[in-house]
């Protein structure tokens, strides 16, 4: 971890003016100005300069987001999306410095007193790399959402062509193959002249493959649907005061052979109390959802949201040949033919029970499912899905899960925890199948980060409720144990 020295950006243009006013000065200026300029670049810009910490890990050399570094005053610095951290303190410079290290499945070994941490010297200017352990079976690939994605390798003159999208937060990730193009969809969402900014879902597009490469540093760029100043908006407004949530967005064709593009709404009350629900059908002229019909209304009568088409869609041949559509979160509920005309009419939908737990792989324990999705994977020739699990350990809402089974209905193997929290939540995970050719050996899922329904945890700074995309390699061996 030696402190080796940062490779500066290039020199501007605007040197070669400099250069040539130097050369018209007399001599002894010369002499009087180097002084002068050794001893701002010694007491001030230099001093400014940070100092470049990137973290790496171990074996892969990959970048590795999301990994924070505590200072023994309690100074937080977290790594971009390009696993670095521009180190900006002037107290610390030229001092021996201790790190705390936080990293959700990521660590360095611990010091004879259970410490995880490193020490370092910073200097300005220079750098130092550090290696960490990856002790998660999924492998952190980045940040899909929010600002500042490459904050950090910024103040170091790099990343300098990302442009940022105006989203600082949102959850429940939704995508689905629209119109020839990925279609997404996101829950309430963070600007940055308002909390929450957006409570009518934010949306936006993206090519079918939107993705290059999947390993770190992750760019995923976004075509956000925005308003007239140019700011993301909300693309489902239903009539009614409070928010719209959306659930369950699907594509599906008509009786003209037309796909059309579909959600359940819910509309929100405080707390969060639902207190309408209903079909919703996206206008691509006006790009926005608009009300197709009211499925509910809460009366003292009807007190409960029944039963509808949300979570996440799943397509379905079965042994007759019949086309489903299947909705779960992540088990399967409900189901209809995979028709625009079905979709719509309650009568044709048929209710599904979900398995209520699954056994773990590694000690026969029940874990109970709480959100989730499943998917079809060409590579293990199964269903597979990844949750999270209710009230697990160590977060109650931070524990996922990978599970496979024959039949989108289960029954549903043993489950492999694949990822864990140290007291954070990351609720709602979505596989990304669209990301990723078929048949890959890999599995892409994202989930929601967030420190709420934790223990009080600080926020972490840029990343809290956000999206955070992660990779499964089928092949690892510790995936074994669901394949029994």
């Amino acid at each position: 971890m030696r402190a080796e020295p940062a490779t500066r950006p290039p020199a501007l243009s605007r040197g070669a003016g400099v250069k040539a006013a130097w050369a018209s000065l007399p001599l002894s200026s010369h002499k009087a100005l180097t002084g002068i300029t050794f001893g701002l670049l010694s007491a001030g810009v230099l001093a400014g300069e940070p100092f470049r910490i990137e973290v790496v890990e171990q074996g892969s050399g990959w970048p590795v987001p999301l990994v924070e570094l505590r200072t023994t005053h309690q100074v937080r610095f977290v790594t971009d999306n390009a696993g670095v951290i521009a180190f900006d303190l002037p107290e610390m410079m030229g001092r021996e410095t201790w790190f705390d290290l936080h990293g959700h499945g990521y660590e360095v070994r611990k010091d004879g007193f259970g410490n995880c941490g490193v020490r370092l010297r910073p200097e300005p200017g220079r750098q130092a790399r550090i290696e960490v352990s990856r002790t998660c079976v999924a492998k952190r690939l980045g940040r899909l959402t929010g600002g500042g994605l490459f904050a950090e390798s910024q103040k170091l003159g790099r990343e300098s062509d990302w442009r940022e999208s105006g989203v600082f937060g949102c959850d429940t990730v939704q995508t689905v193959a629209y119109d020839g193009k990925l279609f997404w969809a996101w829950g309430d969402t963070t600007l940055a002249h308002y909390p929450l900014g957006v409570f009518d879902t934010t949306g936006a597009v993206t090519p079918l493959r939107p993705l290059k490469a999947f390993e770190p540093p992750l760019r995923l760029v976004y075509d956000l649907f925005r308003d007239e100043h140019g700011r993301p908006r909300g693309v489902a407004k239903m009539p009614g005061s409070g928010p719209t949530w959306l659930s369950g967005t699907v594509g599906l064709p008509d009786r003209n052979g037309t796909l059309r593009l579909g959600a359940t709404y819910v509309k929100i009350q405080p707390p969060l109390d639902a207190y309408e629900s209903g079909l919703c059908v996206w206008n691509p002229k006006s790009e926005n959802f608009e009300r197709l019909r009211v499925l509910w209304t809460r009366t003292t009568a009807t007190p409960k949201k029944p039963l509808a088409p949300e979570g996440h869609p799943a397509f379905w041949t079965d042994a007759q040949g019949r086309r489903w559509v299947i909705f779960g979160d992540p088990l399967p509920r409900l189901r209809c033919p995979a028709t625009f005309e079905a979709w719509q009419e309650p009568a044709s939908w048929e209710a599904l029970e979900p398995q209520a737990s699954l056994v773990s792989a590694s000690d026969g324990q029940a874990v109970k499912p709480h959100s989730g999705s499943i998917a079809w994977n060409a590579y293990r020739r199964r269903w597979v899905t990844v949750f999270m699990q209710a009230f697990g350990k160590p977060s109650v809402f931070g524990e996922l899960w990978y599970a496979e089974a024959d039949a989108p209905t289960g029954p549903w193997g043993r489950a492999v925890k694949v990822l864990s929290h140290d007291n954070y939540t990351f609720y709602n995970p979505r596989i990304q199948p669209e990301l990723t050719p078929e048949g890959a050996s890999l599995l892409l899922f994202e989930g929601s980060y967030t420190a709420q329904f934790a223990d009080n945890p600080p926020k972490t700074p840029r990343y809290d409720y956000t999206q955070i995309l992660y990779r499964l390699d089928l092949d690892d061996p510790a995936l074994a144990g669901a394949r029994d």
